[in-house]
């Protein structure tokens, strides 16, 4: 009996344990599985952070201060964190007695809910923490962080309070400045004119005394920011500017740290300098600065180990000192500072790459090219001394083939010569005829022979004149430029064909306005070939059936910068298909024709560097348009 009691008493904790296993087993897969309170439940509730900022979320530098601590927190705490951010508005007022809204503003917020931690950034939003500790959060743990030393009140600083502060060595700075820059002789300080910008003034000055014998200083703190602006613009040499803090100017102006010194940077004629490292990288040269990173780390660390349960007075983190020096390679290359003169462990920041490491691929890239180059230089040198071989060949052949064109003109002008020649020399025959008749007499009137020996030698003249421009036009020259009046050039072609014209029963007109000036650069000779071609064309599209209006126009006018030549016709016209071809060489539509008189012309003007085009004029007939550069 009691060997099967004690087997029963002995399964019966088996059976229970397995009860319970099965039931936390059915708990947990529902997801009701108590949590400890000190455990995963704990963890899942966030910690509650105020942030309070002196000046504002966006006002340097302690925005970056503020933002490196919360990216320090975010990465290191183990649990969630909602961090609730407010500026305490009355940082840059003088008066104390408006922060009261302000404290009930806060108090309201967080009625009933307290924060876990305050953390107050910069020296104002210390000190406001400080006063009103009581009326807030008395048993609150606070982080008074990203101050200096000397503005932390250490009377009222209690078990719950942590300090993360930071010590400014102005000599320190200032030292740097004579170091980078052995030539100075005057330092200008730039500061605002609030409650703290005063006191910093005064402490910079008490504090820079042992160096008054090495340097002058100059104080800008009783200056509206528009006068320190037009004053940093004309400093004398050898002076440098180190900024401080600019919240609130002379004038009571309120201005954002950035802005400020941007502007300021603008029209200085001065290096900057300045130990607040969020200003590096685009205002300021350098050197021994506060460092943000390492402000932040420590400042989370701190903040951490009091969420933690470590008593925040136990919490000891050593004033801040400056960083090692860095400098703006920039800056240093604006100013013409050498790296030389900058203290030992310095660190040489945004350096331009030479241009080897910048553009390593892009060399190696274009040598590559200039060697493919080289080969095939090497193998063009050949064929362009063929071609320009060519090229010269090719204008012989043409200026011959102009040649030809010309004695092919002339031939057609036969008649128009004879009659030029003839009517002189015909007045010659006559006029010494009759002066022989008169000398026979017995008393010869000698007056009247003078006017017939003028007679004569105008009716020479003329007949010389007939044969100069006859030789003109069929001399075989090279092309020779220089400047020529176009209206007195064409006009001479005009002497040429008039009789062919008569001949044919077609009138020819010329018309150029007295005041346009048409002194173009070209050879006279080419440019009357081109006249010539193009008013033999216009008779030639005339035919001798053909009725009505009969009519050749030749007119010079200006147009812009350009000189133009129009030769109209009343003719066929030209066909539609034609216009694009009609230049071509070989294109004609005489059946006697060769096709090259107006490809000669196109070349020709193109030589001038003109152009020349063809179109149907709306009452009939063809018109040519030579455009040519005037001579500047």
């Amino acid at each position: 009996m009691s060997g099967r009691n004690s087997i029963a008493s002995s399964k019966r904790p088996v059976a229970e344990i397995a009860l319970l296993f099965l039931a936390l087993v059915l708990w947990s897969s529902l997801g009701l599985a108590p949590v400890d309170a000190a455990g995963e439940g704990s963890r899942r509730e966030p910690k509650r952070v105020l942030l309070l900022h002196s000046f504002g979320r966006d006002f340097l530098p302690w925005s970056e201060y503020a933002r490196s601590i919360k990216l320090k927190l975010e990465q290191g705490s183990p649990w969630l964190l909602d961090i609730q951010e407010h500026t305490l508005l009355t940082a840059r007022l003088t008066r104390l007695d408006t922060e009261g809204p302000f404290v009930e503003y806060l108090r309201s917020i967080y009625q009933g809910r307290p924060p876990d931690i305050i953390m107050s950034v910069g020296g104002p939003a210390a000190g406001f923490v400080q006063r009103h500790r009581s009326d807030l959060f008395s048993d609150v743990p606070m982080v008074l962080t990203t101050v200096e030393e000397r503005l932390i009140d250490r009377a009222r600083l209690t078990e719950q309070d942590t300090v993360v502060s930071v010590r400014n060595d102005f000599v320190a700075a200032f030292r740097n400045v004579l170091q980078v820059l052995p030539e100075t002789r005057t330092i200008a300080l730039v500061i605002g004119a609030s409650t703290l910008e005063k006191f910093w003034l005064d402490e910079v000055k008490k504090e820079v005394r042992p160096l008054e014998d090495r340097v002058s200083f100059v104080w800008y703190g009783d200056l509206p920011f528009d006068e320190i602006l037009k004053r940093a613009s004309s400093l004398s040499p050898n002076t440098a500017l180190f900024w401080g803090l600019m919240s609130v100017d002379a004038a009571g102006a309120v201005h954002d740290g950035e802005s400020a010194l941007h502007r300021l940077r603008a029209v200085a004629n001065a290096p900057i300098f300045c130990f607040e490292e969020s200003f590096f990288g685009s205002d300021i040269v350098g050197g021994p600065m506060h460092s943000i990173p390492e402000l932040g780390r420590k400042t989370a660390e701190a903040a951490l180990r009091i969420l933690g349960g470590e008593k925040p007075a136990d919490v000891k983190i050593e004033p801040i000192e400056y960083a090692a020096p860095k400098y703006d390679w920039r800056e240093l290359q604006r100013w013409g500072i050498s790296e030389s003169n900058l203290p030992e462990g310095s660190e040489v920041l945004f350096r331009e790459p030479g241009v080897w490491e910048k553009y390593r691929w892009q060399v190696a890239l274009i040598a590559a090219v200039i060697l493919i180059q080289a080969g095939l230089i090497s193998g063009l040198l050949h064929e362009r001394s063929a071609r320009r071989l060519a090229e010269v060949e090719s204008r012989q052949r043409l200026a011959e083939l102009a040649h030809v064109n010309r004695y092919s003109a002339v031939g057609e002008l036969t008649a128009s010569i004879a009659h030029e020649l003839n009517q002189p020399l015909g007045s010659i025959l006559t006029n010494t005829e009759t002066a022989e008749l008169m000398l026979k007499g017995s008393s010869p009137d000698l007056r009247e022979i003078r006017e017939i020996l003028a007679d004569i030698r105008r009716d020479d003249q003329r007949a010389s004149e007939v044969i100069r421009r006859l030789r003109s036009v069929l001399k075989k020259a090279p092309f020779e430029v220089r400047e020529i009046e176009l209206k007195e050039t064409v006009r001479e072609v005009m002497g040429f064909v008039a009789d062919v014209a008569v001949g044919r029963d077609i009138e020819l007109s010329f018309y150029a306005p007295p005041e346009a000036d048409l002194h173009v650069m070209g050879d006279p000779i080419q440019l009357q070939q081109v006249v010539l071609n193009l008013i033999l064309n216009a008779l030639d599209a005339i035919s001798e059936a053909q009725a009505g209006k009969r009519e050749v126009s030749v007119i010079t006018a200006r147009s812009g910068n350009f000189a133009e030549i129009r030769v109209g016709d009343t003719g066929a016209g030209i066909a539609v298909a034609d216009l694009k071809t009609i230049f071509d060489p070989f294109f004609t539509t005489k059946p006697e024709g060769m096709g090259m008189g107006l490809a000669i012309v196109r070349t020709i003007v193109e030589a001038h560097h003109g152009t020349i085009s063809a179109e149907n004029q709306p009452f009939g007939g063809a018109l040519f348009t030579v455009r040519l550069p005037l001579a500047s």
